[in-house]
């Protein structure tokens, strides 16, 4: 296999600082938080708009790598299961995945509902969400 570096683009600015008060999805009472984007890229929020629904990929930095199974939310009576089977953080690739809307944007820093994701996270990308073909 090739290795391959990732560049953030940004970070989540948040009232979550710790990973132990980070409810595991957002309908769980995830806050609202700043999404704040380097200036460099701030071109490419250009056309982002209040109500739009995006996925925000984040670089869970402080995951462990090594875990490869686990118990679905920490339930010992779940058995224990392949990451790539779980929305679990811990994973050889800790690549977090939040679908949000956006609230506002103001120049490189964008609002958005209910996220997840603890503050300092770094974000990879956004992309919209498509709505699907029928």
């Amino acid at each position: 296999m090739t290795d391959f570096a990732l560049r953030p683009v940004g970070r989540v600015e948040s009232t979550l600082v710790a990973l132990d008060e980070a409810p595991r999805q957002p309908d769980e009472g995830a806050p609202d938080a700043w999404l704040v984007f380097d200036d460099a890229v701030a071109p490419a929020l250009d056309g982002l708009a209040p109500g739009s629904d995006v996925l925000v990929l984040t670089w869970l930095d402080r995951a462990d790598r090594q875990t490869l199974a686990v118990h679905p939310r920490d339930d010992l009576a779940r058995p224990l299961t392949g990451v790539f089977a779980t929305r679990s953080a811990d994973r050889p690739n800790p690549i977090g995945l939040h679908q949000v809307r956006v609230l506002a944007v103001d120049g490189a820093r964008v609002h958005v509902r209910e996220l997840e994701a603890v503050d300092g996270t770094p974000v990879l990308d956004l992309k919209p969400v498509l709505t699907p073909r029928r």
